[in-house]
């Protein structure tokens, strides 16, 4: 690539969405700070620290810390997120929604429109639920979280945790058309990365005190490395399935007589799996901390990050959510009944039914890598930080997050790079390229 990303400047357009993508992000972060008013941010951040390891503590982590301050964006994009996966669902079972998936691009707009519907109805229901949830709550001193019970209260923090979803909602989908990259995976890994300078300074305070080692130390910086490059090289991965097309004659032209193949990726779900078995296990942990009954506590201890009871069950909802995601995401009848219908053919599968349980049984197959992989990386930090001790701020959800939306990011800046430098690569001879 001429010049490399040092060229970024040099172009007009690709700087001005760059800079318009950051500031986005930095209003996203200074919502994050402006409190929903009526609460008492100091017992509220207490309160917070003593329910680490909950259903609290996972969308606080998504919400950039939003939630442990209960800002306007308290709820993050987490209701965005969840209405799309359930949109997604819906499709598959219901025929009006397959049906407008099916009709380009006014059937997106219009699932996109029932997604944004969707998405402030759950953001009305999550803000009533932790209204309610807050209301009589106290902190671990006994100070009240809400200054103003009732229902004026409720209200009014329904209001602005709806409107503040609805806002982020809107920021992303600018992110997405004006800027660089995908605008609602950017403002997550915004929220992520927001805790970076944090916990490096929190790594420094305990070298200091000789809480922990430089030998530990740079072991932990060598592993965090190693674990980055590994989830790089396996985001990476596919099983690239040949694809021939046979020569057909329309008219007086000739079509088709060409090589490809189908790109199956290791890691199909991405970070979904992860996501929904974190959501289920944790709920238990998340009503123990409202119902204050013996035996319910007594569960939520045994599902907490650390124990085998909840490695196991996270492991075993991983892989199952891997599985059931895949299949809903890639549909091998589809593809092999679209192969068919342009003259398509894998080499010595004969075409329909044969192709459909062969790419059924490929994915299969590399699912279940892809199953054990993420599983792998979600409970190394868990294991790490409960077993050995080890300061490991981020999980493994993190980690995928972070680096798939990165990684993303750069391949679009490259994208604009490559299309801007496309006549200097056909002069020069060479066309280089990801493969």
């Amino acid at each position: 690539m001429p010049g490399g990303f040092s060229a970024i400047g040099r172009i007009p357009e690709l700087k001005r969405r760059i800079l318009l993508t950051l500031l986005l992000l930095a209003v996203y972060r200074l919502g994050c700070y402006i409190p929903t008013p009526y609460i008492n941010t100091v017992a509220l951040q207490a309160y917070f620290n003593a329910a680490k390891g909950t259903l609290l503590g996972l969308f606080d982590m998504f919400s950039g810390g939003a939630l442990s301050q209960f800002s306007i964006f308290a709820l993050g994009i987490m209701p965005y997120i969840s209405a799309s996966i359930i949109l997604e669902l819906l499709t598959v079972v219901v025929p009006t929604l397959e049906k407008l998936s099916k009709e380009g691009e006014a059937g997106r707009k219009k699932i996109t429109q029932y997604t944004r519907y969707g998405t402030v109805v759950l953001a009305a229901v999550q803000g009533f639920g932790i209204a309610v949830g807050l209301g009589g709550q106290r902190a671990p001193g006994g100070v009240p979280l809400v200054l103003l019970s009732g229902w004026g209260f409720r209200l009014l923090t329904v209001i602005t945790l709806s409107a503040g979803t609805a806002f982020l909602m809107w920021l992303g989908e600018q992110i997405t058309e004006f800027g660089i990259g995908n605008g609602i995976s950017l403002i997550i890994y915004a929220g992520i990365v927001s805790r970076v300078p944090s916990a490096i300074f929190n790594t420094v305070r305990l070298v200091n005190a000789g809480g922990m080692s430089i030998f530990a130390l740079t072991a932990i910086g060598v592993l965090m490395l190693v674990v980055c490059g590994f989830i790089v090289f396996m985001e990476r991965g596919e099983r690239r399935v040949p694809v021939q097309y046979a020569k057909r004659v329309v008219g007086r032209r000739v079509y088709g007589g060409q090589n490809t193949h189908i790109p199956l990726k290791i890691n199909t779900s991405g970070v979904i799996p992860p996501i929904f078995a974190s959501s289920i296990i944790m709920f238990p942990a998340t009503v123990a901390n409202f119902i204050k009954i013996p035996w319910v506590q007594a569960l939520s201890r045994e599902v907490s990050p650390g124990h085998w009871v909840y490695i196991l069950l996270y492991v075993a909802f991983i892989i199952f959510f891997c599985f059931f995601y895949t299949a809903i995401v890639f549909n091998p009848v589809d593809v092999a009944d679209n192969m068919k219908k342009y003259g398509g053919f894998i080499p010595g599968i004969r075409p329909g039914k044969p192709t459909a349980d062969y790419l059924d049984k490929v994915l299969s197959r590399i699912t279940l890598g892809g199953a054990i992989y993420v599983s792998a990386v979600c409970v190394l930090p868990t294991v790490l930080i409960e077993r050995f001790g080890v300061p490991f701020y981020f999980g493994g959800t993190a980690l995928l997050i972070v680096i798939g939306v990165a990684m993303d990011t750069l391949s679009q800046i490259e994208a604009h790079m490559l299309s801007r430098h496309y006549e200097g690569f056909l002069k020069s001879g060479r066309a280089k390229g990801r493969r």
